[in-house]
């Protein structure tokens, strides 16, 4: 054996109650599993494992390291918390599958999430040597220098950059080639790897399309035994709409649905998640196969430019800015956002106390992060708007948010549901991130369920290993089972906790001294290696499926 992990208190994943064991590791596989009273397997190196919980690796269902993990080898953000795999290509917006002219508008359109790859402080330069999905996996299986990425990846085909290559950035109903276009692009991304589809349907342009169009999509997702992974229209008002509608497409299409941040936010939703899991039950108990993710924390992160109404973005990043430019637009952008509720703003109008600057695109409006737009506004003596206004034309639609809009009631609520899996939703991008990007799994174990009672040990580990392997059918990940990859984390139950906060989010997390991808050590007595086990996760049954 390589690795014996001895005296373990094995979660595995399965929610069934824990035990001891040792459990050896050989050729990036679990191979024995040595229960108290069996005889003890032996290796070249044994891990002291007493007073230590040995579970499956984390996997992250909603991430946004779509760019991190090319340029950042370490990406301790995600490996110290015992994040093995993530899901990223969220929220309708991706690097591909790209042509020239659209790669240039995402590197523009989301710098918010990921910077736009031309270096500095989020790492070196990219240079984006891939235009379709195939291209873009082979690229994350390179890495650095050939040897791989931190952590595994899985990739969802994003609806909104295969609209844009297909339609642009305009708010009409496709054409019907456009349309077979679109069919085309997301086949040849699920034939190449990808796992399903995403939309973000409060982001341009995903949110130009209508319920028929994003049907025929998931019909053809549905085809190659993938799932459709929507941020829907609206998570303030008509949030229960919104939910219904996604349910509906998915049913219609006969495809698998996994709703990304499945929160209920802003006032008018207060107390409301028994209303949006019994909508769910009901679907549920009609046949519907939904899952859903969510983050253990409050406030949401997003652009300030998402909070634009729609109209305002049509046409792309310089249309955009154009109007921002243009004080007769500008006044009506103003009016849509603080007295109409835009559509971008989730039908709620804004409530600049409760936004906060988290990241800029350069050092001109540094000063900026950490505090509200209205409080920035009040020191500058102008209105809140005139200050949002100024930083997106400023900072070219770059700046990165966190929106105070959420309920704790609603958060533990939604997390008990036997559906949920966890997903950080974490945005590395920023001098302030939001702390969710480097703490989510950690907090669920030392904040809800040691410290509240939540959740139950394995219940939760269940929650963030097996449940999320299976919506993304993986079958040999997920549980800690002889022959299954050893993607695994040891952790103290008694100090597991999230480092980072809302003041200092980039501290990493405690209690976690082992991770291993592959088996090998990712992690070791708390220091990151300098391994890179990290590939691809392609679509079973997709070109490349199951290498290393």
């Amino acid at each position: 054996m390589d690795t014996v992990l001895r005296d373990v208190t094995v979660v595995d994943g399965t929610g069934s109650p824990a035990y001891r064991a040792d459990v050896a590791l050989a050729g990036g596989r679990i191979a024995a599993i040595a229960r108290e009273g069996e005889p003890r397997p032996s290796a070249r190196e044994v891990v002291a494992g007493d007073g230590l919980v040995l579970c499956p690796g984390f996997i992250d269902m909603h991430a946004h390291s779509d760019l991190a993990l090319l340029r950042d080898p370490d990406h301790s953000a995600k490996a110290a918390q015992g994040v093995t795999l993530e899901v990223i290509g969220q929220d309708g917006l991706s690097y591909a599958p790209v042509d020239d002219r659209t790669l240039a508008e995402l590197r523009t359109a989301i710098s918010g999430w990921n910077g736009d790859g031309t270096g500095g402080a989020d790492g070196p330069a990219l240079d984006f040597d891939w235009r379709d999905v195939g291209g873009y996996l082979d690229r994350l299986d390179h890495g650095f220098d050939g040897r791989g990425i931190a952590v595994n990846a899985a990739y969802l085909v994003p609806q909104g950059t295969v609209r844009m290559l297909a339609v642009g950035w305009a708010d009409r109903p496709a054409t019907a080639a456009e349309l077979d276009e679109m069919r085309r692009l997301v086949a040849e991304g699920l034939e190449q790897g990808a796992v399903g589809l995403s939309s973000g349907l409060t982001y341009t342009p995903g949110m130009y399309a209508s319920d028929a169009e994003l049907t025929e999509l998931c019909r053809v997702v549905a085809r190659y035994g993938g799932y459709y992974c929507p941020h829907h229209r609206s998570y303030g008002a008509g949030a229960l709409d919104a939910y219904r509608e996604m349910v509906a497409v998915a049913r219609e299409a006969g495809c698998a649905l996994h709703l990304a941040h499945a929160t209920m936010n802003f006032g008018v939703n207060r107390g409301r998640a028994p209303e949006l899991l019994a909508l769910l039950d009901r679907a549920l108990a009609e046949g519907a196969d939904i899952t859903l993710d969510s983050y253990p924390y409050l406030p949401g992160c997003t652009t300030l430019a998402a909070l634009l109404p729609s109209w305002a973005t049509e046409g792309g990043p310089d249309a955009t800015l154009a109007r921002l430019r243009d004080d007769d637009c500008a006044e009506r952008i103003r009016r849509a956002m603080e007295e109409e509720g835009s559509d971008g703003c989730h039908g709620v109008p804004v409530d600049w106390d409760t936004i906060e600057i988290s990241g800029t695109g350069g050092s001109a409006h540094a000063g900026h992060i950490g505090r509200t737009v209205a409080e920035i506004a009040r020191d500058r003596g102008e209105a809140p708007f005139a200050t949002a206004r100024r930083l997106l034309v400023a900072d070219r639609l770059g700046p990165t948010i966190l929106q105070h809009v959420g309920h704790e009631e609603n958060v533990r609520a939604i997390m008990r549901h036997p559906a949920h899996t966890g997903g950080s939703d974490g945005i590395l991008h920023g001098l302030k991130p939001h702390p969710r990007a480097y703490g989510t799994f950690p907090h669920y174990l030392g904040r809800y369920v040691r410290e509240l009672g939540v959740l139950g040990l394995e219940e939760c580990v269940a929650h963030l290993t097996s449940r999320p392997a299976a919506r993304l059918r993986l079958p040999d990940r997920g549980l800690v089972r002889e022959g299954y990859r050893a993607d695994l984390v040891l952790f103290d139950p008694e100090t597991v906790g999230a480092g980072s906060t809302f003041e200092a989010p980039r501290t990493l997390p405690t209690g976690i001294p082992h991770v291993f991808i592959d088996g090998r050590f990712v992690m070791k007595d708390g220091r990151r290696t300098d391994v890179l086990a990290g590939r691809s996760v392609r679509r079973a049954g997709s070109r490349g499926a199951g290498r290393r």
